[in-house]
């Protein structure tokens, strides 16, 4: 393991579906990427599969509703490299079930929710803030959703605006999160190299959606890695899908 081995990145989540594809494409850049999962079982085996492909990924254990899992992996990424230069907080889950009215989602799941989609990124960023600060230019990449734009919910010709996303309350709302913490967070950073930017993959065929979808998985990872591998010249503080700006 070479300290030096170009960019070095971490996404969370990344054991399978979206993250595992944005592992992927970092990785062909160059990057020496930590494929993180909450198992770590899992994560070796998607490492391994990228490493059979001659790319440079390491897995590592990182539950992000788990502190004490955050802190240790900070603490190794710090002993290892001494900084971190690409952050893709990935992780994030979907527990309710379509059909349901707003009002009818029980609060367990509002909870469950929020502390992996949202808190989870919140707490990741904060225990690995210090090593992006040691990046030339880091870059941290929130993955969002279209569902967590207020105005596209609102908006009556949208695919958001129908019995089966309006039964995603907490998701949404999570994801909105997720939206105001980049723009708070791309504001604290603004005299600093470091860009910080919310994306929406694109309504892709994964697990999370039962396989329903408009994009493949390949094309659902793109606008995470253009913004991981985003220019000195590129946008802080943004919320995008490839090149169009999503309304908040």
């Amino acid at each position: 393991m070479k300290k030096d081995a170009g960019k070095i990145a971490l996404v969370t989540g990344a054991n399978r579906g979206i993250g595992f594809e944005i592992a992927r494409q970092i990785a062909q850049s160059g990057a020496h990427v930590l494929l993180s999962g909450r198992s770590f079982e899992h994560a070796n085996i998607a490492a391994q599969t990228l490493c059979d492909q001659k790319l440079i990924a390491t897995p590592i254990q990182l539950d992000v509703t788990d502190p004490e899992s955050v802190s240790h992996a900070a603490d190794w990424i710090a002993s290892t490299f001494g900084r971190l230069d690409i952050l893709v907080n990935n992780a994030a889950i979907r527990i309710e079930d379509y059909g349901i009215a707003p009002s009818g989602q029980p609060m367990w799941k509002w909870r469950e929710t929020f502390e992996t989609n949202l808190f989870g990124v919140v707490e990741v960023t904060q225990a690995l803030l210090s090593l992006i600060r040691n990046s030339k230019a880091g870059r941290i990449v929130n993955v969002s959703s279209l569902l967590g734009s207020v105005g596209t919910h609102s908006d009556r010709s949208s695919y958001a605006y129908s019995d089966m996303f309006k039964s995603l309350p907490a998701y949404s709302a999570s994801k909105c999160g997720v939206n105001s913490w980049t723009a708070h967070l791309a504001y604290e950073l603004r005299d600093t190299p470091i860009k910080v930017n919310a994306v929406h993959p694109g309504y892709t065929k994964t697990d999370m959606n039962d396989g329903l979808g408009d994009l493949e998985i390949p094309e659902g990872a793109r606008t995470s890695v253009q913004m991981a591998l985003l220019g000195s010249n590129g946008p802080s503080g943004s919320y995008v899908h490839l090149d169009r700006i999503i309304p908040w």
